[in-house]
């Protein structure tokens, strides 16, 4: 079982940049695939990053991607986001996640929640303007 926490959310001024960190417990860390997703007011969780277990690979979404970079730390049992050029639509409450190994991961795999057994508890993200 692994469990989740995550940091460093905040109020930020659009342009700035914020680095998100999510803390997992429990030695299977390494196997495990991460993600990270954000919900908005009214809006459905949408996937934002995802990771797989050895860092080997990465994927975003299409609204972050180059602004955006994923990144993991085993040996720290970390996963961390780190946001630059913030934009007020970025606001949301963000969350980490797991989902168990697999030999190969495919972009859209990884970008459903479904897919997903593991969750924190979420870190509030807002981007003024």
């Amino acid at each position: 079982q692994v469990q989740l926490v995550e940091s460093g959310g905040g109020l930020v001024q659009a342009g700035g940049s914020l680095r998100l960190s999510c803390a997992a417990s429990g030695r299977t860390f390494s196997s495990y695939a991460m993600g990270w997703f954000r919900q908005a007011p009214g809006k459905e969780r949408e996937f934002v990053a995802a990771i797989t277990w050895n860092g080997g690979s990465t994927y975003y979404a299409g609204s972050v991607k180059g602004r955006f970079t994923i990144s993991r730390d085993n040996a720290k049992n970390t996963v961390t986001l780190q946001m630059n050029s913030l934009k007020p639509e970025d606001t949301a409450v963000y969350y980490c996640a797991a989902t168990p190994f697999r030999t190969s991961y495919t972009g859209s795999y990884l970008s459903l929640s479904a897919h997903y057994d593991y969750w924190g508890q979420g870190t509030q993200v807002t981007v003024s303007s």
